[in-house]
């Protein structure tokens, strides 16, 4: 029972391997380091998950982000395997007992991000547990090269000093040969396994259309590629704006991005993902995770800011191998808009400085304090207190962020405050009359007693869940009872939370970073130029570009992307010339049957037909009352 197919169909409820997957699951039983890259749908997980619970003891899975490690740890829980994730917000005695619950409790599986494992705590309990394998997903993270470098990840490899006999499996969908070598070598991997599937993906068309009017072109190619699509855009309020645009012409159509809350994000993607509302506008980290096999189209309609990104982001279409399309919409004006935000709003490492102090003195942070507090933080008016340009600072603030100095929450929280205004006695007058208002007033009176005396912070989520309803509908409730004068009602959006990870030292804290930030500047420059040659070249096969920035050679266009069809038309077209002079210099002498020229001049009869109907619109032949063709009479 304890082989890996059993398990795949006692746990998967499939009957066979997709390629590649059994031969990892083998070499990580064996106890083999392994590097594993897979394209985006190719069952990663899979590979590490079958041994780890085929093996006695716990997998240690490092992954960088909170909501993927969410959605596979409740994969996992739904399907009756003890899981946990070390996401942030938990407190010390909380971390203490669900490290202990990993060693004693019969977990199979701890996901925590490359930054949690830095604790101490973490550290020391790791070395008691019974560890069966290291996971290292997303590894593409820990190379400087790699689109989405965390320099925390560097560190992964003390998990082989806390664990050193147990073997280790990097995975991940975009790993360029530099980027390979450089996870081999940073995980200190012996003789390591490597199995790598081909970047090519046969059912997929690449399109690069240049146009002024995106969205008229997005129209037409839904039109065109009716199904589940997934529109990529640069920020939250292109995803409103498009998909409200979208639902006026006719189309079932939503939008997704990290400032709605939870329960809209669940009833979103379940729509989406049911095909009850197919066409999913969203910011790119939209779509990691999930695993929908019939999207059919992929639109970007702004620039993507690396070939890494793109290609993970296309691959998510067509996981059921029928036909898919991947389009980038490009106008006049995006090369400089893409410089503009991703390379003009490179921060230097002196307004690095200047960002830092400037955060530390919004929280009133003492010199050599603040480790580990944590602060609501409103990103506009931090700005605005500062006067400083909001583009720079935030990509200062998610460098600070990257480099462990802060942690930056942009989850979206909501400070809400309640104070009941009125007398028990007009509540229950009132309620007499609005007898639809009952839930709600009296789930808020008895959670939280002093509610009639003072302000008090609720939990939108929690009296949302407690009375069935969602949380937008609960906030429309209180506003009501706010305008009825029942209570005061305060509900503020805080954009995001900082946690201050290091003492503040100003420069100094800066000045450790400082040489490693100036080369990812100098990579993402790299980033952004192959982004430009991939759009901007009208004469290599698209399919072949992509491959070959992977480092694979294709000897072959694809014949289906937006370059290679391109060139048919032009194919078409000079032959559609050649073949026209030709039948102009047979019907010299006599006019012929189209039937007789195809027979003469032994043509492909749609390219002869085609080349009479441009000698027809050119006014070159005319059609004579025998059905026949003949020169131009001159009048």
């Amino acid at each position: 029972m304890n082989h890996p197919i059993n398990i795949l169909e006692r746990y998967w409820q499939h009957t066979a391997f997709r390629p590649f997957q059994e031969d990892i699951i083998n070499a990580v039983l064996e106890n083999e380091d392994v590097l594993a890259i897979l394209p985006t749908g190719g069952g990663k997980s899979v590979c590490f998950q079958i041994p780890a619970l085929i093996k006695p003891g716990i997998c240690i899975v490092i992954s960088p982000l909170i909501a993927l490690m969410k959605d596979q740890v409740n994969t996992l829980k739904s399907k009756g395997i003890k899981a946990m994730a070390l996401t942030s917000g938990i407190s010390y005695s909380e971390l203490d007992t669900m490290l202990d619950n990993c060693i004693y409790g019969n977990y199979k599986f701890l996901y925590l991000s490359p930054e949690r494992l830095q604790q101490s705590l973490v550290q020391e309990r790791i070395q008691q547990m019974n560890v069966n394998l290291i996971a290292v997903d997303e590894a593409h993270c820990i190379s400087q090269w790699g689109h989405d470098f965390r320099p925390a990840y560097k560190h992964i490899k003390l998990l082989r000093t806390l664990q050193p006999s147990v073997n280790v499996i990097a995975l991940t969908a975009t790993a360029r040969p530099i980027v390979a070598e450089e996870i081999v070598k940073d995980l200190d991997m012996i003789a390591v396994r490597r199995f790598q599937a081909s970047f090519q993906r046969e059912n997929v068309a690449y399109h690069n259309m240049f146009t002024e009017d995106k969205y008229f072109h997005l129209q037409e190619i839904l039109k065109k590629h009716p199904g589940a699509s997934i529109i990529y855009v640069r920020n939250r309020k292109a995803t409103i704006e498009i998909s409200e645009f979208l639902k006026t012409c006719g189309y079932a159509a939503t939008f997704f991005h990290g400032g709605i809350s939870h329960t809209e994000k669940q009833e979103r993607l379940y729509s989406w993902t049911q095909n009850r509302t197919p066409i999913m506008v969203a910011t790119t980290a939209f779509g990691m995770g999930i695993d929908k096999a019939d999207v059919r189209s992929i639109i970007h309609f702004n620039l993507p800011e690396s070939l890494e990104s793109y290609y993970q982001e296309s691959g998510r279409a067509g996981r059921d191998n029928q036909p898919a399309y991947a389009y980038i919409l490009k106008r006049k004006g995006d090369d400089d808009q893409l410089k503009q935000q991703f390379l003009n709003n490179l921060p230097s490492i002196s307004y690095l400085k200047t960002v830092y102090k400037k955060l530390n003195n919004y929280f009133r942070i003492p010199y050599g304090e603040g480790q580990e507090s944590t602060h609501q933080f409103n990103f506009n008016t931090f700005c605005s207190t500062y006067q400083l340009a909001t583009g720079i600072t935030y990509n200062a603030l998610k460098i600070l962020d990257r480099h462990s100095i802060i942690n930056l929450n942009q989850q979206f929280n909501y400070v809400s405050k309640v104070q009941v205004m009125v007398s028990s006695a007009m509540v229950f007058s009132y309620l007499e009359k609005q007898p639809q208002q009952e839930l709600v007033l009296k789930a808020l009176l008895r959670t939280y007693g002093g509610i009639f005396d003072f302000e008090t912070q609720i939990n939108v989520g929690l009296i949302a869940q407690k009375i069935n309803v969602s949380d937008t509908q609960l906030i429309n409730a209180l506003k009501q009872l706010e305008k009825d004068k029942m209570i005061n009602f305060h509900h503020a959006n805080t954009d995001a939370e900082v946690t201050f990870l290091v003492p503040r030292e100003d420069d100094i804290t800066i000045n450790i970073i400082a040489k490693e930030v100036e080369q990812q500047h100098q990579i993402k420059h790299q980033h952004i130029n192959a982004v430009l040659n991939y759009v901007n070249n009208t004469t290599d096969c698209l399919n072949r570009q992509l491959l070959q920035f992977f480092g694979e050679i294709s000897k072959t266009a694809c014949g289906v992307c937006s370059v290679c069809l391109q060139h048919e038309v032009s194919r078409n077209a000079k032959d559609l010339t050649v073949i026209l002079k030709q039948i102009l210099w047979h019907l010299e002498t006599e006019s012929l049957s189209s039937r007789a020229l195809i027979a003469t001049l032994k043509l492909n009869s749609s390219l002869a037909l085609e080349a009479l109907k441009l000698g027809l619109e050119l006014n070159k032949i005319e059609i004579t009352s025998k059905n026949t063709y003949q020169l131009k009479q001159k009048s």
